[in-house]
C-alpha cells in the first residue's frame, strides 16, 4: 500500500510570495529530531572517535548487549 503524501501547506502574502508553512505534526516532530540530531553531532565534532570494541565495551557494561563467555 502507498503511502499517502503528506499535505504541506503554503501561507502568501498578497502578492503570492510564501511567508510561511503549515506542516503535519508528524513531519514537524521528524524535522525536530532531525535538527537535534545535527546539533549533537555538532557540539561533539571534536571528540575523538571511538572503536568498535570501546563502544561494544560500552553497550556491554550498560547491559544493552550480553557479556563475552
Amino acid at each position: 500500500m502507498a503511502k499517502a503524501p503528506e499535505e504541506i501547506e503554503y501561507i502568501r502574502d498578497e502578492r503570492g510570495r510564501k511567508k510561511a508553512v503549515v506542516l503535519p505534526i508528524a513531519r514537524y516532530r521528524r524535522l525536530m529530531e532531525d535538527l537535534h540530531d545535527l546539533e549533537v553531532i555538532l557540539a561533539r565534532r571534536d571528540e575523538p572517535p571511538s572503536s568498535i570494541d570501546e563502544v561494544e565495551e560500552l553497550l556491554r557494561g550498560d547491559g544493552l548487549l550480553p557479556r563475552r563467555s
